[in-house]
């Protein structure tokens, strides 16, 4: 039987802290960088907001800076590792995300942009 390979990424758990007038800025950076928010809510008694998502931390770099840009300085995001989550797709397939994501990792890494067969690597008498 063949077994089906697939990709995990990392996902970190990410909590910003902002006013209410620059949320949408927040959410403008979390789609660009295929992050996903699943809580906002207001902080009682203050003009603060809260909104947690968790964002791709192969999407993170440059996260804090994009999202001071888009927010006049007014979010204050905090990151911690949460969990790991299978990438859709066939790795294998041209027309998939893992398939681009290999290749560019194989591509950084000056290998062969092709996946080998599993023939090169058996012993032949």
């Amino acid at each position: 039987k063949r077994s089906d390979a697939s990709l995990n990424y990392l996902l970190i758990f990410l909590s910003v802290q902002c006013p209410e007038q620059v949320v949408g800025g927040i959410y403008g950076v979390l789609n660009r960088k295929r992050g996903h928010v699943f809580e906002e809510s207001q902080v009682i008694g203050t003009p603060m907001f809260i909104v947690k998502a968790f964002l791709p931390v192969n999407e993170s770099f440059g996260f804090t800076a994009d999202l001071r840009s888009n927010t006049g300085g007014q979010a204050f995001p905090q990151c911690v590792f949460d969990h790991w989550q299978i990438l859709p797709g066939d790795p294998s397939d041209p027309a998939t995300r893992p398939f681009q994501v290999v290749a560019e990792i194989r591509k950084r890494k000056g290998l062969k942009e092709n996946i080998p067969s599993v023939d090169n690597y058996l012993d032949k008498l």
